[in-house]
Order: C-alpha cells, then sequence, then structure tokens
C-alpha cells in the first residue's frame, strides 16, 4: 500500500476558506448575501484560479 501525504493542502483550503468566509461575512446586510458569501467562500480557490489565467491569458471571447 503507498504512503499518501497531502494533509497540509487541507489545512490550507480550511484556513483560507475561514478566512474568505469572514472577509464575505463582513459586507453581509441581508440573508441573501450571507448564503452568497458562504458559497463563495466554499469556490474561492477556483475564482482565484481563474482570475490569474485570465489575467494571464487574457479574457475569453
Amino acid at each position: 500500500m503507498a504512503k499518501t501525504s497531502g494533509g497540509s493542502n487541507g489545512a490550507v483550503y480550511g484556513l483560507g476558506f475561514i478566512g474568505a468566509l469572514v472577509y464575505f461575512m463582513q459586507a453581509a446586510s441581508s440573508f441573501t448575501s450571507v448564503i452568497t458569501g458562504f458559497l463563495k467562500a466554499l469556490v474561492w480557490p477556483a475564482y482565484i484560479i481563474y482570475k490569474l489565467l485570465e489575467n494571464f491569458y487574457g479574457a475569453v471571447n
């Protein structure tokens, strides 16, 4: 059985999730914005990668 070591990735994502959640909840003024902020906090890595690729390759037409 092969050993895998990737536990630190989960810790980084967890800390990033908490940080993003705090960031988005500061601006929340309604229940809808709380739900939207929670969903944004879940997918923040995908958003960052998208923006990095958009800046590197340019906007997709």
